[in-house]
C-alpha cells in the first residue's frame, strides 16, 4: 500500500481523560483504499482513536489530516468521514428509506438523486426490498447493514467502523464480515476498522495496529503480525502462542503449528509425553507435558494417527521467535 497516497495521517496524536487513561504519542499513516484495522483488548485506547477521528473528542496534541487537510478542529458534521458504530444509531420511527435519506436531505441533495442513491446503497448491501420497513422490523444483521449503508451515502474519504459486528452471533458475523470486505475491495473506500477480535483484523485488514495501554506496540500486514510479532505482548495476543522461559533472561515463542513432534524422538529442542489428544477437523491438537508446562501442538491427521496418549516424544521448533527479558 505504501505506493499510494496517504489518506489519512495522524501526527504525534494524544489525547488523555481526566483519570489520566488515553493515547500518547499516535502516529499512523492510512493509504488510500486500505482497510487498517485498530486491534487491542478493552481499554486499550483504539476506540478513543476512532472518535478523535470523527470527531467527537478533542484532542490534546499532535494533528489528523485527512486528503490533506487538517480537521482536528472541525465538528463531526464538518469532517469528510462517517461512522459506524455498534449500536447501529437507527431511527426507530422512521423507515429505511428516511434513515438513508435523512444525511443526504442536510446536503440539499436532489429528491430524485436520493431516490437513485438510496436504491444504490441497499442494493450494495443486500438489503434491496427493504426500504419502507422500520428498523424494529429487521434483524441485528439487518439494521447493521442499513447503518453501513447510510454511512456509504455520505460519501466519506474515510469509512469508521468501530466494532460494527460485536452486538451478531458468530454465523452472521461472520457472513457481514466477508460482506464488509467486498464492499471494501469493490468501492476501493479507505477503512479504519475497530475491534478486539484478532479473526476478525487478520481477515479483513491490509494493515492492523496493535494496540497495548494507549500505545501502539507494532504495525504490519496480518502476514507480518502473526510470522514475526515485534514484542511479546503481541505474540501473546495474536493466534495462539507457546512461551519458554530461557536461563538467560530471554523467552522463545513458538506457534502450535511450527513444533514438529517425533514419537520416541531423541534429539529435539525438548522432550515429554503426550498429555491429550483432540481431533479437530483438519487437523488434530496434541497437547504434550513438558516438565511442570504443557505445550500445544497443531498436527496434521496422518501424523496424529500414530501417536497415543502417554507416549514419549520430541519437539523440534521449525520456525521461533526469541524476547529480550
Amino acid at each position: 500500500m505504501s505506493n499510494q497516497n496517504v489518506k489519512l495521517k495522524i501526527s504525534n496524536m494524544k489525547k488523555v481523560y481526566k483519570n489520566g487513561d488515553g493515547v500518547d504519542n499516535i502516529n499512523i499513516d492510512v493509504f488510500e483504499g486500505e482497510f487498517l484495522t485498530m486491534l487491542g483488548p478493552s481499554g486499550c485506547g483504539k476506540s478513543t482513536i476512532l472518535r478523535t477521528l470523527g470527531g467527537f473528542l478533542d484532542i490534546d496534541g499532535g494533528d489528523i489530516e485527512i486528503d490533506g487537510q487538517s480537521v482536528k478542529d472541525l465538528p463531526p458534521e464538518q469532517r469528510p468521514t462517517a461512522m459506524v458504530f455498534q449500536s447501529y444509531n437507527l431511527w426507530p420511527h422512521m423507515t429505511v428509506f428516511d434513515n438513508l435519506a435523512f444525511g443526504l436531505k442536510i446536503r440539499k441533495v436532489p429528491k430524485d438523486v436520493i431516490k437513485e442513491e438510496i436504491t444504490k446503497a441497499l442494493k450494495l448491501v443486500c438489503m434491496e426490498g427493504f426500504d419502507r420497513k422500520y428498523p424494529g422490523q429487521l434483524s441485528g444483521g439487518q439494521q447493521q447493514r442499513v447503518a453501513i449503508a447510510r454511512a456509504l451515502l455520505l460519501k466519506p474519504s474515510v469509512l469508521l467502523l468501530d466494532e460494527p459486528f460485536s452486538a451478531l452471533d458468530a454465523k452472521i458475523r461472520s457472513q457481514m464480515r466477508e460482506e464488509l470486505k467486498k464492499i471494501q475491495e469493490d468501492l476501493n473506500i479507505t477503512v479504519v476498522f475497530v475491534t478486539h477480535d484478532q479473526t476478525e483484523a487478520m481477515a479483513l485488514s491490509h494493515r492492523i495496529v496493535v494496540m497495548n495501554k494507549g500505545k501502539v506496540e507494532q504495525i504490519g500486514t496480518p502476514t507480518e503480525i502473526y510470522d514475526t510479532p515485534a514484542t511479546k505482548y503481541v505474540a501473546s495476543f495474536i493466534g495462539e502462542m507457546n512461551f519458554f522461559e530461557n536461563g538467560d533472561g530471554t523467552t522463545t515463542a513458538v506457534r502450535p503449528e511450527d513444533i514438529v513432534v517425533e514419537k520416541d524422538g531423541e534429539g529435539g529442542d525438548i522432550e515429554g509425553h503426550i498429555r491429550t489428544i483432540m481431533i479437530l477437523g483438519h487437523y488434530v491438537e496434541v497437547n504434550i507435558q513438558v516438565g511442570d508446562n504443557v505445550v500445544k501442538t497443531y498436527l496434521s491427521r496422518s501424523v496424529a494417527d500414530i501417536l497415543k496418549i502417554k507416549d514419549k516424544v520430541s519437539l523440534s521448533f521449525h520456525k521461533k521467535c526469541v524476547y529480550s527479558a
